[in-house]
């Protein structure tokens, strides 16, 4: 498995200089200045391009190439948006960068309400708290139905919580659910929107009506779409599971486990229509065992992301140590080094620790919780191909 990095373009504080010294051999990035929806020009590409090449290192994967909204929920200007994402496209194979991976999440991209739980260790990492989510659905949002949703328990935590709750802690529940984790990704709500709740509440909107069967259909025209100027430039393109992978906010999820990843690669069944493996994101559902769906989908996964979860009683998940979990990454690895060992992988979501806590990164992508992190899985894949090589004598 290749070594790769997220790294957040020329602005990003962690060097390309730096990643060479900790043993990346790839860089996963995206033209983060331009807006959803707006051509990626071969001059911007290749700008890029050689400015990592310059470094030492290469650009291995796009992530991501956002789908803009509109083409997600079928919108009047979809035709425009995909045509656009189409010449992007070519000009990346153009280019060389040939694997891309996207999501089809609406209006919410990965979602937690803690960007810093404590550890006993002092070290901080992302957590899910399912019933303050259920408070911020129901009591800041207001979303028309929401009570709906949850269980009898987890309204009375709702109502307990409403009593205690502090004016900082909503702000801070609502920059954590749809300000921090959202602007830095596809761009829909950032830090200088001034009412983020309305405008979340607006995009909500536009999926009125919109069930899991339509959102399939709405993936499936996109992909057929795109698959031509995959054909020919070469294009991987591989889609991102849901985060975390259930129902929430009313929106319909797609790509949830299993079944769901069965249906959007045989709807369009060419291998240029893939996966990204997010042990991270498929571990944070208990319907969902981890090694079992990489063994059955490695073969058609362009991208892999390593990080684990810990699901708790109460439905909340927290960020574990990669090597525990349910993620089981270690038998993930060996999935990937037996069955598709080329394909690129990068580590996910670092605990947040020592020097970094001050050092304001994008939440869950600090440097020293995912240089630990990689250091661990650069161990798990030099063992295991170590076994690979015994077996073969």
């Amino acid at each position: 498995m290749e070594k790769t990095w997220r790294w957040f373009g020329k602005k990003d504080t962690i060097t390309l200089a730096m990643l060479r010294q900790i043993g990346v051999e790839g860089i996963v990035t995206a033209l983060h200045h331009i807006p959803n929806g707006e051509i990626w020009t071969s001059e911007e590409i290749e700008d890029l391009k050689k400015y990592i090449e310059e470094a030492g290192l290469h650009w291995s994967v796009v992530e991501s190439l956002p789908v803009s909204e509109a083409i997600k929920y079928a919108g009047e200007d979809r035709d425009t948006l995909i045509e656009n994402y189409k010449i992007s496209l070519a000009n990346l194979g153009r280019a060389g960068v040939k694997t891309v991976c996207y999501n089809f999440m609406p209006v919410i991209d990965w979602v937690r309400t803690d960007l810093y739980h404590p550890w006993a260790d002092g070290a901080s990492s992302l957590y899910f708290d399912k019933s303050r989510f259920a408070y911020f659905d129901c009591c800041i949002l207001k979303r028309e139905g929401a009570e709906k949703d949850y269980t009898a328990d987890e309204m009375a935590k709702v109502r307990e919580l409403d009593k205690t709750i502090s004016e900082k802690e909503q702000l801070e529940l609502i920059d954590a659910i749809i300000v921090k984790t959202q602007g830095f990704v596809n761009g829909n709500i950032t830090e200088e929107d001034k009412n983020p709740v309305a405008l979340f509440k607006q995009l909500l909107a536009l999926y009125k009506g919109i069930d899991k069967y339509d959102l399939r259909e709405n993936m499936k025209y996109f992909l057929k779409q795109i698959m031509p100027v995959c054909n020919e430039s070469g294009i991987n393109m591989c889609v991102h599971p849901d985060d975390p992978p259930f129902q929430l906010l009313g929106l319909p999820r797609i790509v949830t486990g299993g079944e769901d990843i069965e249906w959007i690669l045989n709807a369009v069944d060419n291998p240029h229509n893939g996966l990204t493996f997010c042990a991270g994101s498929l571990s944070a559902g208990l319907h969902n065992n981890v090694p079992e769906l990489a063994e059955r989908f490695a073969k058609r996964t362009h991208f892999v992301h390593l990080r684990s979860t810990n699901v708790l009683s109460d439905g909340n998940f927290i960020e574990a140590s990669h090597l525990e979990g349910r993620g089981h990454l270690i038998d993930v690895v060996r999935v990937f080094e037996k069955q598709n060992p080329g394909v690129p992988m990068r580590v996910d979501h670092g605990r947040l620790m020592l020097d970094d806590v001050n050092k304001n990164y994008n939440a869950g992508y600090s440097f020293l919780g995912r240089m630990y992190a990689m250091a661990q899985m650069d161990g798990v894949m030099a063992t295991v191909k170590s076994e690979l090589e015994k077996s073969m004598f």
